[in-house]
């Protein structure tokens, strides 16, 4: 199954525990250009409402996310 949102960069953060996989994101971001988009791909349960929290507080647009087999995976869009 192909991702149905272009992305310029991803991080995978499976099997990392909060507050980690919100810091390799943020990380990344940073090393974006405004309007690239980030995918996160995310075991922690957690990440939804994090990543959720992260893209308010930041303004870094969350442009997609889904979740399947227990893999979450979010898209950011760069401010």
């Amino acid at each position: 199954m192909s991702d149905p949102i272009a992305f310029d960069r991803e991080v995978d953060a499976r099997g990392l525990n909060c507050p980690l996989p919100i810091l390799k994101a943020k990380k990344a971001l940073s090393e974006l250009g405004s309007g690239q988009v980030l995918k996160v791909v995310s075991t922690d349960p957690g990440s939804l409402r994090d990543f959720q929290a992260f893209s308010r507080q930041t303004g870094n647009e969350m442009v997609g996310q889904s979740e399947a087999d227990r893999v979450w995976t979010f898209f950011l869009k760069r401010k």
